[in-house]
């Protein structure tokens, strides 16, 4: 027998059992609670709420919102341009189509002039004169437009009755303007002529026209195309059932000679100059 064999410290060590790593027993882990395991929606609904927005997030949020609202409005106001001609019938809305295609040949027609004399003027063999010519054409009709020579050629008379004193100047102007859309030439209201600078004020039960007081029936001379002038008021909504509403009578007339001869004085701008140098 050796030497530590007799030690009775060591022989004690050998005795023991090695040392064994404490585990819990079975009652303990079933009671600690398994954590739920999650499934993709409530992962993705976790991720979602409570909601993290950024300051640029709201920003963008902000702008769409204002898109958004802006795009229903234009829609809507669309509609509403839409519901004068849903109740027309189809000879009316043939005839407002008919009345449009007009307008596109006629301002065709006006390109077409204007390239002309273009060619004109550059294969001319004596340009100053050709361009003298043009000057004097030119000169007449801007004097029919600003009304300080009289013209004559095919068109419409339109008489408006009130005797209720129920016309007022706007309708008026909403005549006029519908006739210079129509492709009017000339324009005389009683006896006054109608120019680029004309102004309508209401004045009593009556109206003026440039300062000037013109009493019923008011008497429309127009130059144009009949043909055009004609079914532009008479369209659904248009200038003559917006007059009928006002419980005032309309009557139009077709004529292959309509004197326009109410003058205008030419006046000197006061401010504008010609630029040309």
């Amino acid at each position: 027998m050796s030497e530590q064999d007799e030690t009775p410290g060591y022989r004690l060590r050998k005795e023991l059992p090695d040392e064994v790593p404490v585990t819990a027993s079975a009652e303990e882990a079933a009671e600690q609670p398994a954590e739920p395991v999650l499934t993709g929606r409530q992962r993705l609904a976790q991720g979602l709420w409570p909601p993290r927005v950024s300051r640029a997030q709201l920003i963008v949020a902000l702008l769409l919102f204002g898109l958004g609202f802006g795009l229903a409005v234009q829609v809507a106001s669309n509609s509403d341009s839409g519901n004068a001609l849903r109740g027309a019938r189809q000879e009316d809305l043939v005839r407002i189509l008919d009345e449009l295609d007009d307008r596109s040949q006629r301002l065709e027609d006006e390109k077409q002039g204007l390239e002309k004399q273009q060619q004109e003027l550059e294969n001319s063999s004596d340009q100053a004169e050709e361009a003298r010519k043009q000057t004097v054409e030119k000169e007449k009709q801007l004097g029919i437009l600003a009304g300080t020579v009289a013209a004559q050629g095919p068109g419409i008379t339109m008489t408006i009755g009130d005797t209720k004193g129920t016309v007022r100047a706007d309708m008026l102007l909403d005549a006029i303007q519908e006739l210079r859309a129509a492709g009017a030439e000339a324009i005389q209201v009683n006896d006054v002529r109608v120019v680029a600078g004309t102004f309508l004020t209401d004045s009593g039960k009556s109206v003026s026209v440039d300062g000037n007081k013109i009493n019923t029936p008011f008497r429309f001379k127009v130059i144009g195309n009949p043909q055009d002038l004609e079914p532009a008021l008479n369209i659904p909504g248009g200038v003559v059932q917006t007059l009928e509403k006002e419980q005032a009578t309309v009557t139009v007339e077709r004529s292959d000679k309509i004197v326009v001869d109410a003058l205008r004085a030419a006046k000197q701008p006061d401010y504008a100059r010609s630029s040309t140098r």
